[in-house]
Protein backbone atom coordinates (compact mmCIF):
# COMPACT_ATOMS: atom_id res chain seq x y z
CA UNK A 1 0.00 0.00 0.00
CA UNK A 2 0.98 3.40 -0.72
CA UNK A 3 1.91 4.74 2.73
CA UNK A 4 -1.00 7.10 4.50
CA UNK A 5 -0.59 8.98 7.72
CA UNK A 6 -3.84 8.13 10.10
CA UNK A 7 -4.34 12.33 9.90
CA UNK A 8 -4.65 12.06 5.69
CA UNK A 9 -6.95 9.01 6.37
CA UNK A 10 -8.98 10.87 8.96
CA UNK A 11 -9.02 13.77 6.43
CA UNK A 12 -10.00 12.02 3.21
CA UNK A 13 -13.37 9.97 5.16
CA UNK A 14 -14.13 13.15 7.26
CA UNK A 15 -12.81 11.11 10.39
CA UNK A 16 -11.29 11.16 13.71
CA UNK A 17 -8.13 9.99 14.84
CA UNK A 18 -8.47 8.18 18.67
CA UNK A 19 -5.68 6.79 20.65
CA UNK A 20 -2.87 7.08 18.34
CA UNK A 21 -0.78 9.69 16.48
CA UNK A 22 -2.45 11.07 13.90
CA UNK A 23 1.42 10.57 12.03
CA UNK A 24 1.50 7.26 12.39
CA UNK A 25 1.56 5.85 9.20
CA UNK A 26 -0.41 3.02 7.70
CA UNK A 27 2.09 1.13 4.62
CA UNK A 28 0.54 -2.59 4.83
CA UNK A 29 -2.42 -3.63 2.96
CA UNK A 30 -5.61 -3.19 4.54
CA UNK A 31 -7.90 -6.43 5.20
CA UNK A 32 -11.57 -7.19 6.71
CA UNK A 33 -10.28 -10.55 8.55
CA UNK A 34 -8.44 -9.97 11.66
CA UNK A 35 -6.51 -13.58 10.53
CA UNK A 36 -4.56 -11.59 8.05
CA UNK A 37 -3.35 -8.39 8.85
CA UNK A 38 -0.25 -7.17 7.25
CA UNK A 39 2.44 -5.53 9.37
CA UNK A 40 1.22 -1.36 9.99
CA UNK A 41 -1.46 -2.60 7.68
CA UNK A 42 -5.42 -1.06 8.36
CA UNK A 43 -7.92 -3.03 9.76
CA UNK A 44 -11.49 -2.26 8.59
CA UNK A 45 -14.39 -3.30 10.71
CA UNK A 46 -17.39 -4.45 9.49
CA UNK A 47 -20.28 -5.30 10.48
CA UNK A 48 -21.91 -8.29 9.38
CA UNK A 49 -25.01 -10.55 9.80
CA UNK A 50 -22.88 -12.94 11.67
CA UNK A 51 -20.07 -11.16 13.11
CA UNK A 52 -18.64 -7.36 14.11
CA UNK A 53 -15.20 -6.20 12.96
CA UNK A 54 -14.94 -4.25 15.88
CA UNK A 55 -15.07 -7.04 17.89
CA UNK A 56 -11.62 -8.09 16.58
CA UNK A 57 -10.11 -4.89 16.43
CA UNK A 58 -7.59 -5.08 19.54
CA UNK A 59 -6.38 -9.02 18.04
CA UNK A 60 -6.02 -7.32 14.68
CA UNK A 61 -3.69 -4.29 16.53
CA UNK A 62 -1.58 -6.62 18.67
CA UNK A 63 -1.26 -8.91 15.22
CA UNK A 64 0.58 -5.70 13.69
CA UNK A 65 -2.27 -3.82 12.53
CA UNK A 66 -0.98 0.31 12.46
CA UNK A 67 -4.46 1.20 13.17
CA UNK A 68 -8.27 0.16 12.49
CA UNK A 69 -11.29 1.81 10.62
CA UNK A 70 -13.90 1.82 12.67
CA UNK A 71 -17.90 3.25 13.46
CA UNK A 72 -17.08 3.04 17.08
CA UNK A 73 -14.44 3.44 19.72
CA UNK A 74 -12.98 0.17 20.20
CA UNK A 75 -9.32 1.34 22.52
CA UNK A 76 -6.56 0.41 20.37
CA UNK A 77 -5.54 3.03 17.06
CA UNK A 78 -8.39 3.56 14.95
CA UNK A 79 -9.84 6.43 12.53
CA UNK A 80 -13.56 7.00 13.55
CA UNK A 81 -16.04 6.99 10.91
CA UNK A 82 -19.27 6.97 10.11
CA UNK A 83 -19.06 3.73 7.82
CA UNK A 84 -16.45 2.23 8.06
CA UNK A 85 -16.93 0.43 4.30
CA UNK A 86 -17.52 3.87 2.68
CA UNK A 87 -14.83 5.09 4.00
CA UNK A 88 -12.92 1.84 2.90
CA UNK A 89 -13.64 3.07 -0.36
CA UNK A 90 -12.71 6.96 0.44
CA UNK A 91 -8.86 5.43 1.33
CA UNK A 92 -8.75 3.58 -1.74
CA UNK A 93 -9.96 6.67 -4.00
CA UNK A 94 -7.30 8.82 -2.38
CA UNK A 95 -4.48 5.98 -3.11
CA UNK A 96 -5.57 5.70 -6.61
CA UNK A 97 -5.27 9.66 -7.26
CA UNK A 98 -1.35 8.68 -6.43
CA UNK A 99 -1.48 5.77 -9.25
CA UNK A 100 0.16 8.21 -12.41
CA UNK A 101 1.60 4.98 -13.61
CA UNK A 102 -0.47 2.72 -13.63
CA UNK A 103 -3.02 1.38 -15.97
CA UNK A 104 -6.24 0.54 -14.17
CA UNK A 105 -8.48 -2.11 -15.75
CA UNK A 106 -11.97 -3.39 -14.83
CA UNK A 107 -13.77 -6.53 -16.37
CA UNK A 108 -17.11 -7.15 -15.72
CA UNK A 109 -19.73 -9.63 -17.40
CA UNK A 110 -22.43 -12.40 -16.15
CA UNK A 111 -19.75 -15.09 -16.07
CA UNK A 112 -15.95 -15.60 -17.22
CA UNK A 113 -14.86 -12.08 -14.99
CA UNK A 114 -12.66 -14.25 -12.50
CA UNK A 115 -11.09 -16.66 -14.65
CA UNK A 116 -10.33 -14.02 -17.49
CA UNK A 117 -9.02 -11.65 -14.42
CA UNK A 118 -6.63 -14.71 -13.40
CA UNK A 119 -5.55 -14.74 -17.00
CA UNK A 120 -4.73 -11.16 -17.41
CA UNK A 121 -2.75 -10.83 -14.69
CA UNK A 122 -0.94 -14.22 -15.74
CA UNK A 123 -0.30 -11.74 -19.23
CA UNK A 124 0.25 -8.58 -18.08
CA UNK A 125 3.04 -9.88 -14.95
CA UNK A 126 5.11 -10.30 -18.29
CA UNK A 127 4.72 -6.71 -19.15
CA UNK A 128 5.01 -5.02 -15.90
CA UNK A 129 4.30 -5.51 -11.99
CA UNK A 130 0.14 -6.12 -11.99
CA UNK A 131 -2.03 -6.43 -8.99
CA UNK A 132 -5.38 -8.65 -9.76
CA UNK A 133 -7.77 -9.51 -7.10
CA UNK A 134 -7.51 -12.52 -4.71
CA UNK A 135 -10.25 -14.83 -5.40
CA UNK A 136 -13.40 -12.52 -6.52
CA UNK A 137 -13.06 -9.57 -4.50
CA UNK A 138 -15.22 -7.88 -6.95
CA UNK A 139 -17.72 -5.85 -4.92
CA UNK A 140 -17.74 -2.45 -2.82
CA UNK A 141 -15.58 -4.23 -0.47
CA UNK A 142 -13.69 -6.52 -2.48
CA UNK A 143 -12.32 -3.62 -5.14
CA UNK A 144 -10.86 -1.16 -2.84
CA UNK A 145 -9.29 -3.89 -0.79
CA UNK A 146 -7.30 -4.96 -3.99
CA UNK A 147 -6.62 -1.05 -5.09
CA UNK A 148 -4.54 -0.80 -1.46
CA UNK A 149 -2.62 -3.78 -2.62
CA UNK A 150 -1.02 -1.27 -4.97
CA UNK A 151 2.75 0.44 -4.75
CA UNK A 152 4.39 3.13 -6.22
CA UNK A 153 5.83 0.14 -8.99
CA UNK A 154 2.76 -1.18 -9.95
CA UNK A 155 1.80 -1.34 -13.46
CA UNK A 156 -1.81 -2.96 -13.54
CA UNK A 157 -4.33 -3.04 -11.81
CA UNK A 158 -6.73 -5.06 -13.09
CA UNK A 159 -10.10 -5.11 -11.08
CA UNK A 160 -12.80 -7.51 -11.37
CA UNK A 161 -16.34 -5.56 -10.86
CA UNK A 162 -19.28 -7.45 -10.09
CA UNK A 163 -22.92 -5.83 -9.54
CA UNK A 164 -26.38 -7.13 -7.46
CA UNK A 165 -27.98 -4.16 -8.81
CA UNK A 166 -27.84 -0.67 -10.82
CA UNK A 167 -25.18 1.57 -9.70
CA UNK A 168 -22.65 -0.42 -8.45
CA UNK A 169 -20.62 -0.62 -11.07
CA UNK A 170 -20.77 3.25 -11.43
CA UNK A 171 -19.76 3.20 -7.85
CA UNK A 172 -16.83 0.99 -8.15
CA UNK A 173 -15.52 3.02 -11.04
CA UNK A 174 -15.80 6.24 -8.93
CA UNK A 175 -13.35 4.90 -6.72
CA UNK A 176 -11.12 3.27 -9.18
CA UNK A 177 -11.40 5.23 -12.14
CA UNK A 178 -10.34 2.73 -15.03
CA UNK A 179 -8.52 3.91 -18.08
CA UNK A 180 -9.96 0.61 -19.65
CA UNK A 181 -12.73 -1.81 -19.14
CA UNK A 182 -13.53 -5.46 -20.74
CA UNK A 183 -16.99 -6.21 -20.47
CA UNK A 184 -17.45 -10.38 -21.61
CA UNK A 185 -21.12 -11.04 -21.64
CA UNK A 186 -24.06 -10.38 -20.44
CA UNK A 187 -26.60 -13.37 -19.53
CA UNK A 188 -29.09 -14.75 -17.16
CA UNK A 189 -27.09 -15.10 -14.28
CA UNK A 190 -28.65 -13.27 -11.39
CA UNK A 191 -31.77 -11.80 -12.99
CA UNK A 192 -33.49 -12.56 -10.46
CA UNK A 193 -31.89 -9.60 -8.42
CA UNK A 194 -31.93 -7.31 -11.69
CA UNK A 195 -35.34 -8.14 -13.24
CA UNK A 196 -34.18 -8.72 -17.02
CA UNK A 197 -31.17 -9.16 -18.98
CA UNK A 198 -31.89 -5.87 -20.51
CA UNK A 199 -31.49 -4.76 -17.15
CA UNK A 200 -28.53 -6.58 -16.16
CA UNK A 201 -26.89 -5.41 -19.50
CA UNK A 202 -27.38 -1.62 -18.29
CA UNK A 203 -25.85 -2.39 -15.35
CA UNK A 204 -23.10 -4.29 -16.80
CA UNK A 205 -22.91 -1.17 -19.50
CA UNK A 206 -22.07 1.42 -16.19
CA UNK A 207 -17.97 0.12 -16.80
CA UNK A 208 -17.48 1.20 -20.22
CA UNK A 209 -19.89 4.67 -19.60
CA UNK A 210 -17.25 5.20 -17.08
CA UNK A 211 -14.18 5.37 -19.26
CA UNK A 212 -12.40 8.62 -20.03
CA UNK A 213 -12.30 9.67 -23.86
CA UNK A 214 -8.28 8.40 -23.35
CA UNK A 215 -9.25 5.06 -22.57
CA UNK A 216 -10.35 1.58 -24.30
CA UNK A 217 -13.13 -0.19 -24.13
CA UNK A 218 -12.79 -3.90 -24.79
CA UNK A 219 -16.06 -5.55 -25.97
CA UNK A 220 -17.62 -9.07 -26.74
CA UNK A 221 -19.05 -8.61 -30.01
CA UNK A 222 -20.63 -12.24 -30.16
CA UNK A 223 -22.89 -10.53 -27.57
CA UNK A 224 -25.19 -8.10 -28.96
CA UNK A 225 -25.86 -6.52 -25.69
CA UNK A 226 -22.14 -6.09 -25.10
CA UNK A 227 -21.42 -5.01 -28.39
CA UNK A 228 -24.62 -2.25 -28.51
CA UNK A 229 -22.09 -0.90 -25.44
CA UNK A 230 -19.87 1.06 -28.42
CA UNK A 231 -22.30 3.67 -28.47
CA UNK A 232 -22.26 4.10 -24.53
CA UNK A 233 -18.67 4.69 -24.14
CA UNK A 234 -16.19 7.96 -25.09
CA UNK A 235 -13.39 5.72 -25.07
CA UNK A 236 -11.41 3.77 -27.88
CA UNK A 237 -13.17 0.38 -28.73
CA UNK A 238 -11.61 -2.75 -29.25
CA UNK A 239 -13.65 -5.86 -30.08
CA UNK A 240 -13.33 -9.27 -30.15
CA UNK A 241 -14.75 -12.95 -30.56
CA UNK A 242 -15.78 -15.16 -33.20
CA UNK A 243 -17.73 -12.16 -35.03
CA UNK A 244 -16.17 -11.67 -38.55
CA UNK A 245 -16.18 -8.07 -37.74
CA UNK A 246 -13.92 -8.35 -34.03
CA UNK A 247 -10.98 -6.70 -34.24
CA UNK A 248 -9.15 -9.78 -32.35
CA UNK A 249 -10.84 -12.72 -33.80
CA UNK A 250 -11.05 -16.07 -33.18
CA UNK A 251 -10.47 -18.83 -35.97
CA UNK A 252 -10.63 -22.50 -35.96
CA UNK A 253 -12.08 -23.32 -32.72
CA UNK A 254 -11.81 -26.92 -31.39
CA UNK A 255 -11.47 -28.70 -28.80
CA UNK A 256 -8.42 -31.39 -28.42
CA UNK A 257 -8.62 -34.68 -26.84
CA UNK A 258 -8.20 -33.41 -23.47
CA UNK A 259 -10.25 -30.52 -23.87
CA UNK A 260 -8.24 -27.98 -24.29
CA UNK A 261 -9.44 -24.87 -26.45
CA UNK A 262 -7.38 -24.68 -29.80
CA UNK A 263 -7.37 -21.86 -31.99
CA UNK A 264 -6.22 -19.34 -34.24
CA UNK A 265 -5.87 -15.57 -33.23
CA UNK A 266 -5.72 -12.32 -35.51
CA UNK A 267 -5.54 -8.99 -34.93
CA UNK A 268 -4.76 -5.83 -37.24
CA UNK A 269 -2.95 -8.31 -40.11
CA UNK A 270 -1.27 -11.06 -37.60
CA UNK A 271 -2.19 -14.45 -36.66
CA UNK A 272 -1.10 -16.74 -33.81
CA UNK A 273 -1.71 -20.27 -32.77
CA UNK A 274 -3.39 -21.25 -29.68
CA UNK A 275 -3.90 -24.40 -27.75
CA UNK A 276 -4.59 -23.00 -23.80
CA UNK A 277 -4.05 -26.15 -21.18
CA UNK A 278 -7.42 -25.29 -19.60
CA UNK A 279 -10.61 -27.27 -20.03
CA UNK A 280 -13.62 -26.12 -21.98
CA UNK A 281 -14.52 -24.34 -24.93
CA UNK A 282 -15.32 -21.32 -23.19
CA UNK A 283 -11.78 -20.76 -22.02
CA UNK A 284 -10.87 -19.48 -25.52
CA UNK A 285 -13.47 -16.45 -25.49
CA UNK A 286 -11.89 -15.38 -22.01
CA UNK A 287 -8.43 -15.99 -23.58
CA UNK A 288 -8.78 -13.59 -26.50
CA UNK A 289 -10.86 -11.11 -24.27
CA UNK A 290 -7.29 -11.15 -21.99
CA UNK A 291 -5.57 -10.65 -25.20
CA UNK A 292 -7.20 -8.27 -26.46
CA UNK A 293 -6.65 -6.37 -23.30
CA UNK A 294 -3.21 -6.98 -23.43
CA UNK A 295 -2.66 -6.17 -27.44
CA UNK A 296 -4.30 -2.82 -26.16
CA UNK A 297 -1.74 -2.36 -23.36
CA UNK A 298 1.22 -2.54 -25.93
CA UNK A 299 1.77 -6.58 -25.82
CA UNK A 300 2.86 -8.16 -29.29
CA UNK A 301 -0.19 -10.85 -29.96
CA UNK A 302 2.83 -13.54 -30.86
CA UNK A 303 3.80 -13.24 -27.20
CA UNK A 304 0.39 -13.14 -25.93
CA UNK A 305 -0.55 -16.25 -27.88
CA UNK A 306 2.77 -17.92 -26.10
CA UNK A 307 1.49 -16.64 -23.07
CA UNK A 308 -1.85 -18.30 -23.80
CA UNK A 309 -0.16 -21.79 -24.39
CA UNK A 310 1.20 -22.03 -20.44
CA UNK A 311 -1.00 -19.99 -18.44
CA UNK A 312 -2.79 -22.09 -15.42
CA UNK A 313 -6.04 -22.31 -13.25
CA UNK A 314 -5.31 -20.61 -10.24
CA UNK A 315 -8.74 -20.02 -8.57
CA UNK A 316 -10.44 -23.42 -7.75
CA UNK A 317 -13.28 -25.55 -8.23
CA UNK A 318 -13.67 -23.80 -12.10
CA UNK A 319 -13.52 -26.74 -14.26
CA UNK A 320 -11.03 -27.80 -11.72
CA UNK A 321 -9.70 -31.51 -13.30
CA UNK A 322 -7.93 -34.58 -10.91
CA UNK A 323 -7.63 -37.73 -12.41
CA UNK A 324 -7.80 -40.82 -10.35
CA UNK A 325 -5.57 -43.95 -10.16
CA UNK A 326 -8.27 -46.04 -11.41
CA UNK A 327 -8.48 -43.13 -14.67
CA UNK A 328 -11.82 -41.79 -12.96
CA UNK A 329 -11.59 -37.78 -13.91
CA UNK A 330 -13.60 -35.47 -11.96
CA UNK A 331 -14.18 -31.81 -13.14
CA UNK A 332 -14.88 -29.87 -10.22
CA UNK A 333 -17.02 -26.80 -11.06
CA UNK A 334 -18.71 -26.14 -8.25
CA UNK A 335 -17.96 -22.70 -7.57
CA UNK A 336 -20.67 -21.06 -9.02
CA UNK A 337 -23.29 -21.73 -12.27
CA UNK A 338 -25.75 -19.93 -14.06
CA UNK A 339 -27.75 -21.53 -17.94
CA UNK A 340 -24.71 -20.19 -19.52
CA UNK A 341 -21.79 -21.74 -17.47
CA UNK A 342 -24.28 -24.84 -17.39
CA UNK A 343 -24.60 -25.43 -20.98
CA UNK A 344 -20.57 -24.81 -21.81
CA UNK A 345 -19.97 -27.39 -19.10
CA UNK A 346 -21.83 -29.96 -20.20
CA UNK A 347 -20.97 -29.99 -23.94
CA UNK A 348 -17.20 -29.99 -22.47
CA UNK A 349 -18.07 -33.10 -20.47
CA UNK A 350 -19.80 -34.55 -24.04
CA UNK A 351 -16.60 -33.26 -25.81
CA UNK A 352 -14.21 -34.96 -23.42
CA UNK A 353 -16.03 -38.48 -23.63
CA UNK A 354 -15.75 -38.50 -27.35
CA UNK A 355 -11.73 -38.42 -26.64
CA UNK A 356 -11.80 -41.35 -24.17
CA UNK A 357 -13.48 -44.69 -26.01
CA UNK A 358 -15.49 -46.48 -23.39
CA UNK A 359 -15.75 -43.57 -20.89
CA UNK A 360 -19.22 -42.77 -19.71
CA UNK A 361 -20.72 -39.26 -18.21
CA UNK A 362 -22.49 -38.41 -15.23
CA UNK A 363 -23.29 -34.87 -14.21
CA UNK A 364 -23.67 -34.05 -11.38
CA UNK A 365 -26.13 -30.65 -10.72
CA UNK A 366 -27.92 -28.27 -8.51
CA UNK A 367 -29.41 -25.77 -8.53
CA UNK A 368 -28.88 -22.17 -10.31
CA UNK A 369 -29.76 -19.20 -7.98
CA UNK A 370 -30.97 -16.15 -8.63
CA UNK A 371 -33.06 -16.73 -11.53
CA UNK A 372 -36.07 -15.34 -10.61
CA UNK A 373 -39.58 -16.37 -12.63
CA UNK A 374 -37.22 -17.86 -15.72
CA UNK A 375 -35.74 -20.74 -12.74
CA UNK A 376 -37.98 -23.54 -13.76
CA UNK A 377 -37.21 -22.68 -17.99
CA UNK A 378 -34.17 -22.48 -17.18
CA UNK A 379 -32.81 -25.62 -15.34
CA UNK A 380 -36.14 -27.32 -17.47
CA UNK A 381 -33.85 -26.97 -20.78
CA UNK A 382 -30.55 -28.13 -18.77
CA UNK A 383 -32.07 -31.19 -18.27
CA UNK A 384 -32.92 -31.52 -22.19
CA UNK A 385 -29.70 -30.58 -23.16
CA UNK A 386 -27.89 -33.11 -20.96
CA UNK A 387 -30.24 -35.48 -23.07
CA UNK A 388 -29.97 -34.07 -26.77
CA UNK A 389 -25.42 -34.47 -25.24
CA UNK A 390 -25.85 -37.53 -24.97
CA UNK A 391 -24.49 -38.19 -21.17
CA UNK A 392 -24.74 -41.15 -19.53
CA UNK A 393 -26.04 -40.49 -16.21
CA UNK A 394 -27.62 -37.12 -14.77
CA UNK A 395 -27.57 -37.28 -10.54
CA UNK A 396 -29.76 -34.02 -9.76
CA UNK A 397 -28.74 -32.39 -6.38
CA UNK A 398 -31.69 -30.68 -4.16
CA UNK A 399 -35.53 -30.22 -4.49
CA UNK A 400 -34.52 -26.46 -6.59
CA UNK A 401 -33.13 -28.86 -9.38
CA UNK A 402 -36.09 -30.74 -9.82
CA UNK A 403 -36.42 -29.19 -13.45
CA UNK A 404 -33.47 -30.80 -14.47
CA UNK A 405 -34.61 -33.94 -13.38
CA UNK A 406 -37.80 -34.31 -14.90
CA UNK A 407 -37.00 -32.86 -17.64
CA UNK A 408 -34.33 -35.58 -18.81
CA UNK A 409 -36.31 -38.47 -17.55
CA UNK A 410 -39.07 -37.33 -19.59
CA UNK A 411 -37.29 -37.96 -22.33
CA UNK A 412 -38.49 -41.26 -24.10
CA UNK A 413 -35.76 -41.32 -27.12
CA UNK A 414 -32.76 -40.95 -24.14
CA UNK A 415 -30.93 -44.14 -23.24
CA UNK A 416 -29.38 -42.57 -19.93
CA UNK A 417 -30.52 -42.15 -16.20
CA UNK A 418 -31.48 -39.34 -13.71
CA UNK A 419 -31.59 -39.87 -10.25
CA UNK A 420 -33.32 -36.92 -7.78
CA UNK A 421 -31.13 -37.23 -4.56
CA UNK A 422 -31.84 -34.75 -1.39
CA UNK A 423 -28.48 -33.09 -0.53
CA UNK A 424 -24.65 -33.59 -0.98
CA UNK A 425 -24.07 -36.21 1.27
CA UNK A 426 -26.69 -39.02 -0.55
CA UNK A 427 -25.09 -37.51 -3.79
CA UNK A 428 -21.53 -38.93 -2.20
CA UNK A 429 -23.19 -41.79 -1.52
CA UNK A 430 -24.79 -42.34 -4.58
CA UNK A 431 -21.58 -41.83 -6.38
CA UNK A 432 -19.78 -43.89 -4.56
CA UNK A 433 -21.72 -47.05 -5.39
CA UNK A 434 -22.05 -46.35 -8.70
CA UNK A 435 -18.73 -44.98 -10.28
CA UNK A 436 -16.56 -47.21 -12.11
CA UNK A 437 -12.72 -46.98 -13.69
CA UNK A 438 -12.13 -44.55 -16.48
CA UNK A 439 -16.04 -42.63 -15.77
CA UNK A 440 -15.72 -38.93 -16.42
CA UNK A 441 -17.82 -36.95 -13.88
CA UNK A 442 -18.60 -33.10 -13.62
CA UNK A 443 -19.86 -31.67 -10.37
CA UNK A 444 -21.48 -28.36 -10.53
CA UNK A 445 -24.44 -26.14 -8.92
CA UNK A 446 -24.51 -22.53 -7.46
CA UNK A 447 -21.81 -21.85 -4.52
CA UNK A 448 -24.34 -22.14 -2.04
CA UNK A 449 -25.60 -25.90 -2.69
CA UNK A 450 -22.14 -26.74 -1.92
CA UNK A 451 -21.59 -29.52 -3.93
CA UNK A 452 -17.27 -29.19 -3.56
CA UNK A 453 -17.66 -31.57 -1.09
CA UNK A 454 -19.28 -34.15 -3.29
CA UNK A 455 -15.92 -33.41 -5.53
CA UNK A 456 -13.60 -33.48 -2.86
CA UNK A 457 -15.54 -36.86 -1.73
CA UNK A 458 -14.93 -38.96 -5.31
CA UNK A 459 -11.82 -37.54 -5.22
CA UNK A 460 -10.41 -38.46 -2.17
CA UNK A 461 -12.54 -41.99 -2.68
CA UNK A 462 -9.80 -44.46 -3.59
CA UNK A 463 -13.21 -47.35 -3.37
CA UNK A 464 -15.11 -47.76 -6.93
CA UNK A 465 -17.86 -50.10 -6.88
CA UNK A 466 -19.37 -51.44 -10.02
CA UNK A 467 -22.91 -50.83 -10.39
Amino acid sequence: MIPLALAEIAQCTRGTVLDADPATRVSGEATVDSRDVAPQGLFVAVKGAHADGHDYAAEAVARGAAACLVSRPVGVPAVLVADPVGALGQVASTVRSQLTGCTIIGITGSQGKTSTKDLLLQLLSHHGETIAPVGSFNNEIGVPLTLLRTGAATRHLVLEMGARGAGHIRYLCEIARPQMGAVLNVGVAHVGEFGTVEATGRAKSELPEALPGGGTAVLNLDDPLVAAMAFQTRATVITYGVHERADLRIEALRLTAAGYPSFELTYRGERASVTMPLIGEHQAHNGAAAAAVAVAVGMDLTQVASLLASVVATSRWRMEPHERADGVLVLNDAYNANPDSMRAALKTLAALARGRSGSRTIAVLGEMLELGSSSYEQHDAIGRLAVRLGICRLLVVGEGARPIHRAAAAQSSWGGESVLVPDADRATEWLRDRVRPSDLVLVKASRAVGLERVAAALVDDGTVNAP
